[in-house]
């Protein structure tokens, strides 16, 4: 007798082969069999008609803090994700003394929107170290793996002080400090090591995260006195910003890859007024792989939208005189008002008077009503702009009415990445990209702006089953979240169903597999609010041998420990 059994299923083995109907067998926490399995188990899971998957692994998530209060990490795992990295875009909160607990909240806070107060109130701090903090992080139940990368912001802050923090640059004795507590991280655990040089990643105060205007100096100092572990990249490039300056960090990414032979990792997208340089970024990964060099291209899957209604931190009507006492009123209070004929006329006149406070980022032809179920490859006669000029209307009028559907719970999505021609065929062609893997799902950030920690749900609905034309293959989609988004931190134990490999696995039932509309809710410390988009159609979800989730459902069960590197 096997511990468990998964029998019948179509099993997606995420290496990129075929589907092929057989059983999976369990034992001890590890997969012992996949095929035909003739024993029986203590457990047999029926997969008739079922997809069976590896586990999801979720690369670029936020749960730095949430990790120390929330044992399910949520919404993630309710997406069939079983592990996760955190420690990305070079915030975090380790290493720290005492004195600047606040100033790495405020960081986060700002770069990643997750409520300061959810923060103050959830973290139990009980470190100072990056190794102390992964020895507070191993003692914590969890429901599935979580993986720590050092942060450069906090790593900056804490050997430069104020210098640091206000973006300094790094005297010898810094870089030699900060490249050997990096090399302690690591032999610690560390997966790796995080950096951002975005402009726009601020913290709450405004002052851009530490590190982003390191020079080429520093930065070789800490990777290369890591030793092992992966590099991730936020670089400067996106969203308008200097073409030549992004071009500059390439070629340092390069030279500091190839001189250390440190795996590198960063987001690639397309970019809306440079729609084609994606095909550029790409090609420049293609020749540091040709070379010889550890290079990772990450994708993100689909639009990036910042989504709003009238209970999220971002929408048009937030800058107008009279919103500040209507947000100040309960919910249920403020859609009351919203409804009333006199206050539409108000808000929206005051909407229409004022210009546009976002400098152009609030492009009403890039903003679409999500609906239930939310539609993310909208066609551009659906925009809020073409809409209000069939009915002859202003567009801030039709923006209103449609966040007022659904009861007031309707949420608009505005799209500022992949998706500058209406279409998600360049994001198609990135995920095709033999060397592309899944990421930037942020899970666990920006709670009251964006919900992307359930892209794994999307993946298998629009790009494998729902889109009308142009769908990707269930293999190529499953190995894009599963063996490949592994490796790029060296996980060889997972992401692939074989034998001797950990037993993390989903049980998916993709015919009827179905995402609801985000909703809102009140429940992280302090009373704070996250978006949270479930889905239906998770069967089960595995975690090294153990049921962790049923029909969708937490069981109980806490198999999930801290993953660490090799040192």
């Amino acid at each position: 007798m096997h511990d468990i059994v998964i029998r019948g299923g179509l099993v997606v083995d995420g290496t990129g082969a075929a589907p092929t109907p057989g059983d999976v067998a369990i034992d001890g926490g590890r997969i012992t069999a996949v095929g035909t399995v003739a024993a029986g188990g203590e457990e047999v899971i029926d997969a008739t008609g079922m997809v069976v998957t590896p586990g999801f692994v979720d690369i670029h998530c936020h749960y730095d803090g949430q990790a120390t209060w929330d044992p399910l990490l949520e919404p993630s795992s309710l997406h069939g994700v079983t592990t996760v990295i955190v420690g990305n875009c070079g915030v975090g909160f380790a290493p720290v003394e005492s004195h600047r607990h606040q100033w790495l909240i405020e960081l986060m806070e700002g770069v990643e929107d997750i409520p300061g107060s959810a923060l103050e109130e959830g973290i139990t701090w009980g470190w100072e170290s990056f190794p102390e903090y992964l020895d507070v992080l191993d003692q914590i139940p969890r429901a599935i793996d979580l993986g720590a990368q050092l942060p450069h912001g906090a790593l900056r802050g804490y050997v430069m002080g104020d210098r640091g923090a206000a973006n300094e640059p790094a005297t010898v004795d810094d870089m030699d400090q900060m490249g050997r507590l990096a090399a302690e991280a690591v032999e610690a655990g560390a997966l790796g090591f995080s950096t951002n040089r975005l402009e726009g990643h601020r913290s709450k105060s405004g002052v851009p995260v530490p590190g982003t205007y390191a020079e080429e100096a520093e930065l070789a100092a800490i990777i290369g006195a890591m030793g092992r572990g992966t590099v991730e990249w936020v670089p400067n490039g996106g969203l308008g910003n200097n073409n030549a300056s992004f071009d500059g960090q390439y070629g340092m990414m390069r030279r500091i890859c190839e001189a250390n032979d440190r795996p590198t990792i960063f987001l690639v997208n397309q970019i809306h007024n440079q729609p084609d340089r994606w095909r550029r970024d790409l090609a420049a990964v293609s020749d540091m792989v040709e070379l010889g060099l550890p290079a990772f291209p990450q994708v993100h899957g689909r639009g990036f939208c910042l989504l709003f209604g009238f209970d999220t931190t971002f929408h048009p009507f937030r800058y107008v005189r009279s919103w500040p006492a209507l947000a100040g009123l309960p919910y249920e209070k403020r859609l009351d008002r919203l409804r009333r004929p006199e206050v539409r006329d108000q808000v929206i006149g005051e909407a229409v008077a004022i210009v546009d406070p976002t400098n152009g980022l609030l492009n009403y032809g890039m903003v679409f009503s999500m609906g239930d179920p939310p539609d993310y490859e909208p066609s551009k006669d659906q925009s809020m702009a073409a809409i209000a000029e069939r009915e002859g209307r202003n567009v801030m009028e039709v923006i209103y009415d449609r966040m007022l559907d659904n009861d007031g719970q309707n949420l608009l999505s505005l799209q500022i990445i992949n998706y500058a021609d209406f279409s998600l065929e360049p994001m198609r062609e990135m995920l095709e990209h033999p060397l592309t893997v899944l990421g930037g799902s942020d899970g666990g950030a920006h709670c009251a702006t964006a919900s992307d920690a359930s892209m794994p749900s999307f993946m298998l609905t629009h790009w494998v089953r729902d889109r009308s034309a142009g769908r990707l293959p269930l293999e190529l989609v499953v190995k894009k979240m599963t063996s490949a988004t592994a490796a790029v931190y060296g996980l060889s134990d997972r992401g692939v169903l074989a034998p001797g490999k950990k037993a993390d696995l989903n049980v998916i039932d993709l015919d009827h597999l179905r995402l609801d509309l985000p909703e809102m809710r009140y429940d992280l410390p302090a009373g704070g609010k996250r978006l949270v988009q479930r889905a239906h159609g998770w069967v089960a979800t595995l975690v090294a041998g153990q049921v962790i989730r049923r029909d969708g459902v937490d069981t109980g069960a806490r198999p999930g420990h801290l993953v660490r590197g090799a040192g």
